[in-house]
């Protein structure tokens, strides 16, 4: 039903393919995917067509994203890490344009759902992962081994480390498909309490309602920095274990 607050999550087909008995179809979400980079990559180009002295609003958003990203890569993964702009500036904008383009009524948000946030944890672990590898080979394995721990300890250590280490693309993942689904679930039924008490008390019903009106208003603002927070959160971390893979810290 469209009442139901997780119907908005629901994944639907539009280009339906199948190959070899898999589902391949086009869905709604690989559509906002899409729509997520195509206007992201629009942002840059255009706003930075003109590279203007005195930058009109899009190169003013441009400069902005590109500044804000590649300081906290400077401040949270170090100079080093500075080969990484590209990867974790694509993170970033990725996510946050999902996340904002499930702000608008009727749209579809893909960061709700557990597989592509998982995906792109996992991504993230592997990366660094790889990187460590790279650039320490099996001296990366000291890692779950903190410097100064007494050799009756190690073991145990050595298995928290592990389990931590194990469980980063877990939590990377759940944490900005948790509070996406939640907030978007909150804001659906504020939104049917809204429209139930206008049509349960009539006239009366729009005097009741603004009430409602009010909080919806209230948790879309929440909601909307949420969105701008998670997309933060997610590219901080991702920073954070580029540090790790190249410090072992």
């Amino acid at each position: 039903m469209a009442t139901d607050p997780l119907h908005q999550f629901q994944i639907k087909p539009i280009v339906p393919i199948e190959v070899g008995g898999l589902d391949l179809s086009f869905t709604n979400s690989a559509a906002f995917m899409v729509l997520a980079v195509v206007l992201v990559t629009g942002l840059l180009m255009f706003g930075m067509r003109g590279r203007a002295m005195v930058p009109g609003r899009l190169q003013s958003v441009a400069e902005l994203l590109y500044e804000f990203v590649a300081t906290m890569l400077r401040e949270n993964a170090g100079p080093e890490a500075r080969k990484f702009f590209p990867f974790v500036f694509s993170l970033f904008t990725f996510i946050l344009a999902g996340n904002l383009l499930g702000m608008i009524p009727g749209s579809f948000t893909f960061t709700s759902h557990i597989a592509v946030t998982f995906a792109m944890a996992v991504t993230v672990f592997l990366f660094v992962t790889i990187l460590a590898f790279v650039r320490h080979g099996l001296h990366f394995f000291s890692f779950f081994l903190p410097a100064g721990t007494p050799l009756w300890l190690a073991p145990l250590m050595v298995m928290i480390e592990i389990i931590s280490y194990l469980s980063r693309p877990l939590s990377l993942g759940v944490r900005l498909f948790a509070n996406m689904l939640a907030g978007h679930t909150i804001l659906k039924v504020f939104a049917g309490f809204t429209v139930a008490l206008g049509g349960a008390l009539g006239a009366g019903g729009y005097v009741f309602g603004l009430l409602p009106v009010a909080a919806n208003v209230a948790v879309v603002a929440l909601e909307i920095l949420v969105a701008c927070v998670q997309a933060y959160v997610f590219t901080l971390l991702t920073c954070i274990y580029i540090r790790d893979a190249i410090e072992l810290h």
